[in-house]
C-alpha cells in the first residue's frame, strides 16, 4: 500500500511538472514527447487535482488560463475517449447536460451563418438574423448562474481541490461579456468584420471548451464523490433561480420546506418583539438585495426579495465570501472587507448599468456597541427611478 501511495505522488508531481512546462513554453516539445505517458492515462480527478495545485501557484487569471487550454488540448484525446457517463434522469447534473445539448445546437445554427458573413455581402438581413441566434444564447448565462451559486459552493465544502472552479468561473464571465460584444457589434450600422470574427471565435470555443470540461472532467467526478442527496438538493435548490432552456420538471409544493407553524418565539430587537416569519416577511418586502457576511467571512444570510438583482441560493449559506465572487473581482471584495474590519473604513459604494437598470452596490461595516467588527451588508438596489426624481411629491396621486 505504500509503494502504491509513493507511485501515486510520484506521478502527481510529474503530472504537475509537466503542466508547469507547458504554460512556461519550457522546451514543451520535448516535455510532450517525455510525458506522452502520462498523456495517454490521464484521469479526470487527476485534471481537477493539477488545475487546483496551479491555481495555488498564483498565476494571474489571463496566462493560467490560457496555460490550462493549452494543457487541456494536450489531454482532448484521453479524456475524449473516455466513455460516456449515465447520468441520472432528471436529476441536476442531467439538467446541465441537457441544456448543454440546446446550447450546442444554437452554436451549430450560428456557423454557416458565420461562413455566409466572411463570404456573401453583409446584408442588414444578414446580420439582423446573426444577432437574433447571438441573443438566443444569452440565457445560457443562467446555466453558469446556477454553477456558480449551487454547483460551486457544495464544490468548495466537499473538495480540497476545489480551485478550479475559480477558473471555470472566469470562463464564465468571458463568455458573458464576448457575447455581449458580438450583438453590439451587430447592432452598429457597419460591421467590423475583424472584430466580429474575433469574438465569434472566442465565444465558439469557450462554450464549447466549458461543456467539454463539465460532461468529461467535472459530472463524472461529481458522481463519483458527491452523494445522491446532495445532488438531488442542489436540483431544489435550483428552482429558486431560471433555467435557461430545458427546465426541471418539479413542483415547488414537492421542496421539502420548514414548517411555518414552527415558531422559536418572539425575538427581543430592543426597539420591539418579532416572530421569526415577521422578520423574513419585512426584510423580504424591502426593494433591495441584503446580503450579511459575518466577522469570519462566512456568508450567513440574504434576502429574497420578489425582484433580485444578483442571484442567490441557499448553497452559499457558510461559503467563504472570497468563493462568491469571479476571480478578477474577488480582490476588491477582499480589500473592503480588510479595511472594514481594521476599522479604515465603514462603507464603500458602486454603481453600474445592467440591462437598462441603473445598479447601486454598498458594503456598510457592521460592528457591535463597543466596536468590535462583525462583518458586512451588501445592499444592491435599482435606482433609476430615485435618479430620476425632481422637486418634491407631496400628494397621494394613485388614481
Amino acid at each position: 500500500m505504500t509503494q502504491i501511495t509513493g507511485e501515486l505522488k510520484e506521478r502527481k508531481q510529474r503530472l504537475l511538472k509537466f503542466c508547469l512546462q507547458i504554460m512556461n513554453a519550457d522546451n514543451p516539445v520535448q516535455a510532450v514527447e517525455q510525458n506522452r505517458d502520462v498523456m495517454d492515462t490521464v484521469s479526470a480527478d487527476e485534471v481537477i487535482w493539477v488545475v487546483d495545485e496551479l491555481v495555488k501557484q498564483n498565476i494571474p487569471m489571463n496566462p493560467l488560463k490560457y496555460g490550462i487550454n493549452k494543457i487541456l488540448n494536450l489531454f482532448y484525446n484521453t479524456l475524449n475517449n473516455t466513455p460516456d457517463i449515465n447520468l441520472p434522469e432528471k436529476s441536476f447534473l442531467d439538467y446541465l447536460q441537457k441544456n448543454n445539448a440546446v446550447m450546442d445546437e444554437k452554436l451549430k445554427s450560428i456557423k454557416p451563418l458565420v461562413r455566409r458573413i466572411n463570404k456573401e455581402t453583409i446584408t442588414e438581413e444578414l446580420r439582423n438574423t446573426l444577432k437574433e441566434k447571438f441573443y438566443e444564447l444569452l440565457p445560457f448565462d443562467n446555466h453558469y448562474v446556477i454553477k456558480e451559486n449551487i454547483l460551486f459552493p457544495l464544490l468548495e465544502k466537499y473538495w480540497k481541490d476545489y480551485r478550479c472552479v475559480q477558473v471555470m468561473w472566469s470562463f464564465h464571465d468571458d463568455i458573458r461579456r464576448n457575447i455581449k460584444e458580438i450583438i453590439q457589434l451587430l447592432e452598429k450600422d457597419t460591421l467590423n468584420l475583424e472584430q466580429f470574427n474575433h469574438f465569434a471565435g472566442l465565444i465558439f470555443f469557450n462554450m464549447y471548451a466549458i461543456k467539454f470540461r463539465e460532461e468529461k472532467i467535472l459530472f463524472p467526478q461529481i458522481l463519483k464523490t458527491i452523494s445522491t442527496k446532495d445532488i438531488n438538493q442542489m436540483l431544489k435548490e435550483s428552482l429558486s433561480l431560471d433555467w435557461p432552456y430545458v427546465k426541471p420538471e418539479i413542483k415547488t409544493n414537492d421542496i421539502m420546506m420548514t414548517d411555518k407553524n414552527n415558531r422559536s418565539g418572539e425575538i427581543d430587537l430592543e426597539t420591539g418583539l418579532l416572530f421569526p416569519e415577521q422578520i423574513k416577511i419585512m426584510l423580504n418586502h424591502l426593494p433591495v438585495d441584503i446580503t450579511y457576511v459575518d466577522e469570519h467571512n462566512k456568508v450567513r444570510y440574504f434576502s429574497s426579495p420578489k425582484k433580485r438583482i444578483f442571484p442567490r441560493s441557499k448553497s452559499i449559506i457558510g461559503r467563504e465570501v472570497k468563493n462568491c465572487h469571479p476571480p478578477e473581482s474577488v480582490h476588491v471584495v477582499e480589500q473592503i472587507v480588510e479595511a472594514f474590519r481594521k476599522g479604515e473604513k465603514n462603507q464603500a459604494d458602486f454603481w453600474i448599468n445592467m440591462k437598462n437598470e441603473t445598479i447601486l452596490i454598498q458594503y456598510f461595516a457592521v460592528r457591535d456597541e463597543q466596536g468590535h467588527y462583525k462583518g458586512v451588508i451588501e445592499v444592491s438596489q435599482e435606482i433609476s427611478g430615485i435618479q430620476s426624481l425632481k422637486g418634491e411629491k407631496r400628494l397621494l396621486d394613485w388614481e
